[in-house]
């Protein structure tokens, strides 16, 4: 029993401080330097190469939402049927005319942009900690030694209210508490009407999958990303390739500047990104909710030698105490739950300790047999 107790206190100390002194990858790619520091240096087997592009025309599903729901509260069949295909499929797909203003869109870009455009002293005033990650950052994970990601982020909290606290979010620019703050309410919005589609299209009632989540208690975080210049981007990733761990992400790319690629049977696909349009990325909650009806798929960022890029990812994920596991209607004796119940503070201090590992966490919380 002590002995658990100091495996506890042990594990926990982990999680106070990084491993290692924090470097900025920004503070780098401003130093002019000429080669890439070897701690960015992806092993050969995960660098990117331009012979993994899939042909000029593939792209992720692009999916209208207008009309998807109407005023009589009916739904449009074929944009449905389409979400759900995507789900399937690709785990992936981008959306147009969601409901988000344009305006806000841009505006909540670039204010970040703005952010990550101060003297690094002043954004020091908000670095992060892996307990939370919230903050300004610059790793995942706590492995001593890891090969690291060509970018620094802004983690901060949306939701439940009471962990949103604007003292950690960024004073400068001037708008950009407000900005911020509307932008969430609006994309929470669009995360429920999608959550609604994912139900109805697995024969549910639409407020199953939010019921499971949680209800109105359900967790949402922002992360924004930042891409410096890279002097070798074909050895370098900005994210290294992955699954996201909760419930289902909303990312609002950078496009002018591609970055994010799936992967599509084992091609990775450089997405091409639709003015104003959000690309919606199934995470590991909404799998094992559905069984692996609905995937979770691999992606990662490629970065750039000639052009900075920055894009915003907003999670949805379900309340953290909450045991998730396989949605009972979508079980039977012939189809068996794949996932036995975990919370999602379970499975994300899981995640945190490890850092990105391509598909590998979920896989490794199946069931056994």
């Amino acid at each position: 029993m002590n002995k658990n107790k100091k495996d506890v206190k042990v594990e926990t100390s982990m999680m106070d401080e990084w491993p290692e002194p924090i470097v900025r990858v920004q503070s780098l790619a401003e130093s002019n330097l000429s080669s890439l520091p070897n701690r960015y240096i992806k092993p050969a087997s995960q660098r990117p190469t331009m012979t993994e592009d899939a042909p000029a025309a593939t792209n992720i599903p692009i999916i209208d939402l207008e009309g998807l729901f109407s005023e009589d509260g009916s739904s449009d069949d074929v944009i449905m049927a389409r979400i759900s295909e995507a789900c399937r499929e690709w785990g992936f797909f981008q959306v147009v005319n969601h409901g988000v203003r344009p305006e806000l869109m841009d505006a909540a870009r670039e204010n970040w942009r703005e952010f990550f455009h101060l003297p690094v002293n002043a954004k020091e005033t908000y670095s992060n900690s892996p307990r939370t990650y919230e903050g300004y950052g610059s790793r995942l994970g706590v492995e001593k030694g890891a090969i690291l990601d060509w970018s620094d982020y802004y983690y901060l909290h949306h939701l439940p209210p009471h962990l949103e606290d604007f003292n950690k979010w960024p004073s400068f620019p001037p708008t950009i508490r407000e900005v911020i703050d509307e932008y969430g309410k609006e994309v929470v919005q669009l995360c429920e009407r999608i959550m609604r589609v994912l139900s109805s299209n697995l024969g549910l009632k639409e407020d199953k999958f939010q019921e499971a989540f949680g209800g109105k208690n359900i967790g949402a975080c922002l992360r924004v990303n930042y891409y410096p210049k890279c002097p070798r981007p074909e050895l370098a990733l900005g994210l290294s390739s992955h699954s996201d761990p909760g419930g289902m992400t909303i990312l609002l790319p950078d496009d002018q500047v591609v970055g994010l690629q799936v992967r599509k049977d084992d091609t990775w696909i450089t997405v091409k990104p639709q003015p104003h349009a959000f690309i919606v990325n199934i995470g590991d909650q909404i799998q094992i909710l559905s069984n692996s009806t609905y995937k979770s798929v691999e992606h990662r960022v490629i970065v750039n030698s000639e052009k900075e890029r920055v894009s915003l990812a907003f999670f949805y994920n379900p309340k953290s105490d909450i045991p998730i596991e396989p949605l009972q209607e979508l079980v039977s004796t012939h189809n068996p739950p794949l996932y036995p119940p975990m919370t999602f503070d379970q499975y994300r201090l899981f995640i945190r300790t490890q850092g990105p590992r391509g598909k590998s966490h979920v896989e490794s919380h199946v069931s056994p047999r």
